[in-house]
């Protein structure tokens, strides 16, 4: 395979996806500091976003990966594809948005959101705008354009966090002299609906950065690619709902599990150490963005499962480096977070596990994907949910948030197994398993021997700790690197 082309793409789509995510982490202190916590605010920017990932996965059902898919599938027109994917993402998107706005006020009182119910439709437009904008962003990673992919990523997260600067910090300044600013900000929330403003604009913002990919709304609708279309994208529907389900379902349920101010306590230390498990996540959707694309534009390559086994012993190799370099720098990464959290830190090396277990599982879902079985990937999702919610359910009331850790160890890990064994026998395909273990069984030596001393009991210097886990990375890298330039 194109390593080289891999890598380059992956650091492209990587830094989009890493910087703005890291960027927007820095916003978590503007807002904490300046919504105060008794009023609510910041619950209600928590709970309206949980929304969103949920609804894009239902707006889109799954036509990003069908666009691949059927692009490179022979007899098809991947022009005729991509115009009648953005026809019909958009239709759905256009009804979600005119049924909310319809029904704005009794969907808002139901939510609990009847003084406002402006944020509702403001949420709706926006996760409509995305929707329709995923299948072209999908178009330009089919025309393998990471470039301008990263610069419309950019026109909304620079604009949003310029607003966002701008409403917690520059607007309380003008109250003195424009006490009508002043009752404005108070009655949305003290600024929390100005979140929900801005990020509208800069979506729309974004929008326009897309007329050139535009005009395949111009391309004739073909009802009957369409047919073909909806038959192989249902369920990977289902496989994206699962999957948003499998990352939020621990979230939502905890409150109902342990109940009460500590329920509260506990998720907050466990929501705050998971992002600096992310480090690991961003890794994988960054692999993805890079990799898709190759995967299904080689999918005529009688050599195509050599491809699909290097891909997989590539992310394996550097997912493992990520991870060791999180728990090697840990005593400064940690710094992320305020010190009254660093109690959750443990859960850290178990979060970023089932990260790595999803992203293997995204390596091994291509045999469905590219024999058009889609539906088993809804399958092993719902077996992973399924999994996750049960030892949710059974183990929270008993130790907390590490049953969230475990049940998403559990979940992902039960997805790949089941994915890795029935691949075996629909499309076999030959995975260096001795490459693999190797590197697996390394970062296991690595990961053990740096966490051995507070396994211990044993005080050591954070600088001593570092220094020797700096030497143990180097090792592994090495090693990475004869293989890769084995390969």
């Amino acid at each position: 395979m194109n390593l080289k082309s891999l890598a380059k793409d992956t650091a492209i789509y990587g830094l989009s996806s890493i910087v703005g995510r890291f960027l927007n982490y820095l916003l978590v202190p503007v807002y904490t500091y300046k919504i105060s916590a008794a009023s609510g605010g910041y619950g209600i920017v928590t709970n309206l976003y949980a929304y969103t990932a949920l609804l894009l996965a239902l707006l889109t059902f799954g036509m990003e990966t069908t666009m691949f898919r059927f692009s490179n599938k022979d007899g098809e027109d991947p022009r005729r594809v991509y115009g009648t994917s953005l026809k019909m993402v958009g239709i759905v998107a256009l009804l979600f948005v005119a049924a909310v706005l319809a029904l704005v006020k009794p969907i808002s009182g139901a939510m609990g959101y009847s003084e406002h119910p402006e944020y509702i439709g403001c949420m709706a437009i926006i996760v409509g705008l995305d929707a329709f904008q995923a299948i072209m962003f999908s178009k330009l990673r089919i025309d393998r354009r990471p470039l301008k992919f990263m610069a419309l990523k950019f026109a909304f997260i620079i604009p949003n966090i310029l607003l966002t600067l701008g409403i917690f910090l520059v607007l309380p300044l003008l109250f003195g002299s424009h006490p009508g600013l002043e009752a404005t900000y108070h009655h949305f929330n003290d600024g929390v609906g100005f979140i929900f403003f801005a990020n509208l604009a800069c979506t729309a913002l974004v929008t326009l950065g897309f007329i050139p990919e535009l005009r395949g709304l111009g391309v004739k609708f073909d009802g009957a690619l369409a047919k073909r279309m909806l038959a192989y994208t249902w369920p990977l529907l289902l496989l994206s709902v699962v999957g948003n389900l499998n990352q939020a379902a621990d979230k939502i349920l905890f409150p109902y599990l342990m109940p009460g101010a500590e329920g509260h306590v506990q998720l907050g230390i466990y929501g705050a150490c998971v992002k600096i498990a992310m480090i690991v996540a961003l890794l994988t959707q960054a692999f993805r963005y890079a990799y898709e694309p190759i995967v299904f534009n080689g999918s005529r390559d009688r050599n195509n499962p050599n491809t699909l086994a290097d891909g997989m012993k590539y992310f394996v190799i550097f997912a493992l480096l990520a991870f060791l370099a999180v728990i090697v720098y840990m005593p400064i990464l940690r710094h992320f977070i305020q010190p009254a959290y660093w109690e959750g830190l443990g859960v850290v090396p178990i979060v970023m596990m089932a990260e790595i277990f999803m992203g293997i599982y995204f390596n091994l879902s291509f045999w469905y994907k590219l024999t058009d079985q889609t539906w088993w990937g809804a399958v092993m999702s719902a077996c992973g949910a399924a999994v996750m919610i049960a030892i949710n359910v059974l183990l929270v009331p008993r130790i907390g948030y590490w049953a969230c850790a475990w049940g998403g160890f559990a979940g992902y890990g039960t997805a790949m197994l089941m994915s890795l064994f029935i691949g075996n026998k629909k499309y076999p395909i030959p995975y260096d398993y001795k490459a693999i273990a190797l590197f697996s069984a390394l970062a296991i030596m690595i990961f053990a021997l740096v966490s051995l001393p507070g396994w211990l009991g044993k005080e050591m210097s954070p600088w001593l700790t570092m220094g020797a886990g700096t030497v143990l990375l180097g090792l592994y890298a090495l090693m990475a690197w004869k293989e890769i330039k084995k390969s």
